[in-house]
């Protein structure tokens, strides 16, 4: 799409139940990488209007011997992170309910709930998620029943459906908002495609002339703020989220801005940078997770080499970021950088 027809797309701030959230741009929430950490180096890097965690099971706060591996994603901190929300995922009204009160009881802002991840161990396995979209009326129940339950927004993220055959996202964003949800995120693609093919970002258009009084935020394919301003463009979406461009790349949302708003683009940050915001998150980490700090080593290794993803002749650095059993072997491997 060419940029006249984009030209006069504007970030105007979005407002999610008593939430402005300014500018629009959000960071989707990822297995395995939206921690405390990623998420602040974020809010940091400039330009990014709201963050939310990885995805809660809220099943496995309900049992003992699953209540305390849980508990320990609740890294999220409020007065460094407001406007933030926490992303559940489950398939029982009362399930979801109760772990919306406990979120909400621990200082989240917003709690969003996942009908958008197709994993198996989540969409088949747990029947949540993105399988949801093949039920509606358990969909919608889910949602009523954590509106009920908060005194907070609580917002959705969707796919366009399960597959080509089931696009139940417009009927159940219709059904989400007469059930009291602030807001509704959507991926243009089926739950089957996983991140496979083009996001069809004519989803999004349709969800968007679907609702009456909500804000929709589009996700699936934005890596610049050209990509950003096309989707805001061709859909009318209100905002946008960002999640696969921002992993080893916290300045995404401060490039997107820049280019919305004055059309240019920022060139990536050099390796010294990159190297020192690795190490910055990795430090991070290590100083809020609730993990154990192997465990958290661990983690960290599959974030940390996003960084390097792009950089010419890495292959001792990833090395040695795969390796790394300490924060002074991450700070070794990325050693050559600076």
């Amino acid at each position: 799409m060419s940029d006249s027809i984009s030209a006069d797309v504007a970030l105007k701030p979005v407002r999610i139940g008593d939430l402005t959230i300014d500018p629009p741009l959000f960071l989707a929430p990822m297995a395995g990488q939206t921690n405390h950490a990623f998420r602040m180096l974020c809010r940091e890097s400039g330009d990014c209007g709201m963050v939310c965690t990885e995805l809660i099971s809220s099943h496995a706060l309900q049992y003992k011997s699953s209540r305390h591996r849980t508990l320990e994603m609740f890294d999220w901190r409020p007065a460094q992170e407001s406007p933030f929300a926490v992303q559940l995922f489950g398939n029982d009204p009362a399930m979801m309910a109760d772990a919306a009160q406990l979120v909400v009881e621990y200082g989240a802002d917003v709690v969003d709930i996942n009908m958008g991840c197709w994993v198996p161990k989540i969409a088949k396995k747990s029947r949540a998620g993105a399988a949801l979209l093949r039920d509606v009326c358990t969909a919608t129940a889910v949602v009523r029943a954590v509106v009920a339950a908060v005194d907070v927004p609580v917002t959705v993220k969707i796919r366009s459906g399960w597959d080509a055959d089931e696009p139940t996202g417009v009927p159940f964003a219709r059904a989400a908002e007469d059930a009291g949800v602030a807001a509704i995120a959507i991926h243009a693609r089926f739950a089957t495609q996983a991140h496979q093919g083009e996001a069809d970002w004519m989803w999004i258009k349709r969800v968007k002339e679907a609702v009456r009084h909500i804000p929709v935020i589009g996700n699936g394919d934005v890596w610049t703020g050209a990509d950003a301003r096309r989707m805001m463009a061709l859909t009318g979406c209100d905002g946008v989220m960002v999640g696969r461009a921002a992993m080893g790349n916290p300045w995404v949302f401060r490039h997107i801005a820049h280019e919305i708003r004055t059309g240019e683009r920022l060139p990536a940050p050099p390796p010294q940078v990159i190297a020192q915001t690795a190490i910055r998150q990795a430090r991070l980490t290590l100083e809020t997770t609730l993990y154990e700090p192997i465990k958290a080593i661990r983690e960290l290794r599959g974030q940390l080499l996003k960084y390097v993803s792009g950089l010419h002749d890495a292959t001792t650095i990833r090395d040695g970021i795969c390796s790394a059993e300490s924060l002074a072997d991450i700070e070794r491997a990325f050693a050559p950088l600076l």
